[in-house]
């Protein structure tokens, strides 16, 4: 459960720094307009900081957590640091403004998707992790 609460921690600070980042990235540069640089701090915050806090309250009460989780959380770490690296990536070329080739545009977005499939695989294998632990009078 500690690992959870660390965890969730971690998350926390990394969303903070990714609301930082977009606040002063985007006044530097004088930018006022919407970028994904602003949905950064909120997936961190949510898929992180808020679901691991859920994860620790669901192991306190139902104790799910085997061999086969941390497999399971591994994608999950994947996926959604993969999603909020492309989102800094895409957020920034809008800030900024650079030439981007079709290709490039795509692989950016491309990229961001593998991240957001990896995060709904592993929410869903864990769910039914999750459930298979639930006794059968729960739900």
């Amino acid at each position: 459960m500690k690992r959870y609460m660390n965890t969730a921690l971690l998350y926390a600070v990394l969303a903070m720094a990714g609301g930082v980042f977009y606040r002063e990235f985007t006044k530097f540069n004088g930018f006022d307009e919407r970028t994904t640089l602003s949905v950064v701090h909120t997936h961190y915050f949510l898929l992180g900081m808020v679901f691991f806090l859920l994860l620790l309250l669901l192991e306190k009460n139902f104790s799910f957590t085997s061999a086969k989780t941390g497999r399971i959380l591994a994608v999950y770490h994947t996926g959604l640091n993969l999603t909020a690296v492309m989102l800094v990536v895409r957020g920034v070329a809008q800030v900024t403004v650079p030439a981007l080739s079709s290709g490039m545009n795509a692989a950016i977005s491309g990229v961001a998707g593998i991240g957001h499939i990896l995060l709904g695989v592993s929410i869903i294998l864990l769910l039914v992790q999750i459930r298979r632990s639930v006794p059968a009078a729960r739900y």
